[in-house]
């Protein structure tokens, strides 16, 4: 029997993907960015404008990642991995963003730095985990 190759979607392979994931997060990064400095403009500690940022990213990289970077479609077992595993990146990245505020040296760039390093471990930590774990075939 021959299988009709045109009826099944082609998946990006791992340049394919990780060139769509940079993408993804450049855009959820904004959006991320965006909430972080709107909530420290309204007042809110670094801490909760960090968390509420990192949660508006996420549900734009997941929406973004799960439909054009991974190309899988949803289910319960996916969100569910998503949710751990960005779960344990809120962790990381508020971790990472507390530390950070910690040791750089006062400057008027020290809160968007702080927030640049726990985003890019953050981001790096996230490729590997949705490739390997959540979005794998």
């Amino acid at each position: 029997m021959v299988q009709d190759d045109a009826a099944a979607p082609v998946r990006p392979g791992l340049v394919g993907q990780l060139v769509r994931f940079v993408i993804v997060g450049g855009f959820s990064a904004i959006v991320d960015l965006s909430v972080y400095f709107l909530g420290l403009h309204l007042g809110l500690s670094t801490h909760v404008a960090r968390a509420l940022s990192f949660i508006a990213g996420t549900t734009t990289a997941y929406a973004l990642n799960r439909r054009w970077a991974f190309q899988v479609t949803g289910g319960a077992r996916r969100a569910g991995s998503f949710a751990l595993l960005y779960g344990t990146t809120f962790f990381l990245i508020l971790g990472v963003n507390a530390l950070a505020l910690l040791v750089l040296p006062e400057s008027s760039w020290r809160i968007t730095l702080a927030w640049a390093i726990s985003q890019g471990l953050g981001t790096a930590w996230n490729f590997v985990m949705l490739r390997l774990v959540v979005f794998r075939h």
